[in-house]
């Protein structure tokens, strides 16, 4: 079964593009067939896979707004094994228009049904909590929360959660979620004490995996590669696979945990 993933954080600056690029990249790396659906008006995604957004003739935007297929939409990327659904500008009309749409929250779902040559679909939303980010989580098995181990950054889990929980009880009863801290620095004391915080308060929620600051994941981008492929032997890239390697594991554990 194809999962799929959206990486979402109502703050921005937390890695949440970073993460979705990625993990992509990570789990091509582990043989797997990824999709990735850049759904943000700022087209960061895009950008850092190497395509300039305003030369994007046609989008994400024309499936959640003109329905249009998405495989007549998407594109192979340099990567093999790792393609792209990109985004444009136009993207800013899909928050405007999708509310007026009937079960405007289910477009992307019913867009993504019939869709089986990925093992992962990755969804990248836009900082923000309104309809795109809401189509994202109706679709999504599992959201995964970047989170900044900074004040306003934890605050802000508060308001993702109660998103979350509206998802499950009226779309989506078995969309999961995992928060993954991201952009550590050890030098930081406050660092350590908000992730030890976090990690007390949301337990198994929590990945074991934390990300560091790391300045190869800037340049990454500016090569438009994940930092699994721009440099390989980084500690980035060897968290972001170990982060790769432990999402299969939490699926199995959702699972057995629904199972019982």
């Amino acid at each position: 079964m194809t999962r799929i993933i959206a990486i979402a954080s109502e703050k921005g600056g937390v890695a949440k593009t970073t993460t979705a690029i990625s993990l992509g990249g990570a789990l091509v790396e582990m043989g797997q067939e990824v999709l990735m659906i850049d759904l943000d008006p700022q087209a960061s995604l895009t950008l850092s896979l190497g395509i300039a957004p305003h030369t994007v003739r046609r989008s994400i935007s024309d499936v959640l707004i003109n329905l249009a297929p998405p495989v007549s939409v998407s594109r192979e990327t340099s990567i093999p094994g790792l393609d792209l659904l990109p985004s444009n500008f136009d993207m800013g009309l899909a928050e405007r228009f999708l509310p007026i749409r009937k079960n405007y929250r289910h477009i992307l779902k019913d867009a993504l049904q019939d869709i089986h040559l990925y093992d992962t679909i990755i969804l990248d939303c836009p900082p923000s909590l309104g309809a795109v980010t809401s189509n994202a989580l109706v679709a999504a098995h599992t959201l995964v929360i970047p989170t900044h181990p900074e004040y306003l950054s934890v605050y802000s889990l508060r308001n993702v959660l109660r998103v979350v929980r509206s998802i499950r009880t009226q779309e989506n009863p078995n969309l999961s979620y995992r928060i993954l801290i991201t952009m550590v620095d050890q030098r930081i004391g406050s660092h350590q004490t908000l992730s030890n915080q976090l990690r007390a308060t949301f337990k198994s929620a929590i990945f074991e995996t934390e990300i560091q600051v790391d300045t190869r994941l800037r340049d990454s981008t500016i090569a438009g590669l994940p930092v699994t492929h721009f440099a390989k032997s980084t500690r980035s890239a060897e968290q972001y696979r170990a982060l790769a390697q432990e999402l299969p594991q939490y699926v199995r554990s959702e699972k057995v945990e629904q199972a019982a």
